[in-house]
């Protein structure tokens, strides 16, 4: 039963992070950040402490308004570590994006989030 729960708390951060993609939600976002995260974003590349991040995202996304954020695959390592991988649609054009997550303890930060234009 702790299992269960476990595991759909971990599909909720999924699920979570996909909609704060969606709508532009860097605080949505940034909650789940490791304190040091890795960015590659468009001008902006390499570890970022957790609210440098926040702001190098809050600024793309000040730049580039979501229209709609589609996740297309995603997978799972043996240690649990997750990855998502998806198409941000913007009025500036479309980004791929892709975030990797850890476990740290019971609960999944992001690792690495790249958004690239297409």
């Amino acid at each position: 039963m702790v299992l269960a729960s476990s595991l759909l708390a971990f599909a909720d951060v999924e699920q979570e992070i996909n909609a704060a993609i969606r709508s532009g939600n860097y605080k949505g976002i940034s909650v789940y950040f490791k304190e040091s995260v890795e960015l590659n974003l468009p001008g902006n590349e390499g570890l970022y402490s957790k609210a440098q991040a926040e702001l190098i995202l809050k600024d793309f996304f000040s730049k580039n308004p979501p229209r709609n954020f589609i996740a297309k695959h995603g997978g799972e390592s043996k240690d649990g570590a997750k990855f998502n991988i998806g198409t941000l649609e913007t009025a500036g054009g479309n980004y791929r994006t892709y975030f990797f997550l850890i476990r740290e303890g019971d609960v999944l930060i992001i690792k690495e989030l790249r958004i690239e234009k297409e």
